[in-house]
């Protein structure tokens, strides 16, 4: 397939697009500078420049393609609400492109949208409407293409790792490394779900090659790391110590990750596997915070 793939430079999409094109797909990679277009070109993909905010751009690339991955995200979490809505109108201008077509989208969105209850295993089958996390709007943007026709999917991502970036751990190591030290909330017994970065761009493809409207997967190969476990090699690695502060304080220490500090990401991948067989092969997140460089 001639595939249109936004993100095509970034942590995600890089590996998104090194599987599609190791499996014969050809990928039109969006980038946002001219550097990222020499890097598309250098590794075999036909650039496109374009931006969350000019839809025009976004449209224009999507017109080109048999189908569409969408990974990319506006990460300046000082205006999470905002970009989250963003985003919700950059899916709204994927699909009205697509829309009349057989022609797939898979769009990107979190675990905790499949959240079945406190202390439960987030689910592929279950979408929580009234869940507060502000990326709502992108399930929500791909409900309402769903309702009129366009072959949505949607790949619900966990902590993404390797030994160089993992998800929401990566600023929390900022974070702790201004503060000098690394802290837990309470006992430190929500977990966080986790997904090596090689399996995630595996199952990104899979997905789209099944194309399923209405499909949500779930890119988890471990279902729930405890944050204690992962702040407390964190703070080996930084070499300052692990403490337990409370709920009250989470705010003034966390800042903006407040938000994400305390609560569980816990998520199953089940139906997932069984529905594409994908089995997820790379190493745990401990393993890989264990490995990483922190100097």
């Amino acid at each position: 397939m001639r595939i249109f793939l936004t993100g095509a430079t970034g942590f995600i999409g890089r590996a998104v697009l090194s599987e599609l094109l190791q499996a014969g797909h050809q990928v039109i990679g969006m980038t946002r500078s001219e550097n990222g277009a020499h890097a598309l070109e250098s590794a075999g993909a036909e650039p496109h420049l374009g931006t969350l905010e000019d839809l025009a751009s976004i449209r224009s690339g999507a017109e080109k393609a048999d189908a569409v991955i969408h990974t990319a995200f506006d990460h300046d979490f000082s205006r999470f609400v905002e970009n989250c809505a963003k985003d919700g109108r950059v899916i709204g201008a994927l699909g009205a492109v697509l829309k009349g077509s057989d022609r797939p989208l898979l769009i990107t969105s979190g675990v905790g949208m499949g959240g079945a209850g406190h202390g439960r295993l987030a689910r592929e089958d279950v979408f929580d409407d009234g869940h507060p996390n502000p990326r709502i709007a992108s399930e929500r943007a791909g409900n309402e293409l769903l309702d009129a026709g366009v072959t949505v999917a949607v790949m619900r991502l966990p902590q993404v790792h390797n030994t160089e970036k993992q998800g929401l751990i990566a600023p929390l190591i900022e974070i702790f490394r201004a503060k000098g030290v690394a802290a837990y909330i309470g006992e430190g017994q929500n977990r966080w779900s986790a997904g090596h970065l090689g399996d995630v761009a595996r199952l990104y493809r899979l997905a789209i090659e099944k194309a399923e409207a209405g499909a949500r997967y779930h890119a988890v190969g471990e279902e729930g790391v405890g944050t204690r476990e992962i702040v407390e090699t964190l703070a080996r690695g930084l070499k300052i110590p692990a403490v337990s502060i409370p709920q009250d304080k989470a705010a003034e220490h966390f800042g903006w990750m407040a938000m994400f500090a305390g609560i569980d990401m816990a998520a199953s991948s089940a139906l997932t596997q069984q529905t594409l067989g994908w089995h997820p092969e790379g190493p745990g997140l401990v393993a890989d915070l264990e490995a990483m460089r922190y100097a």
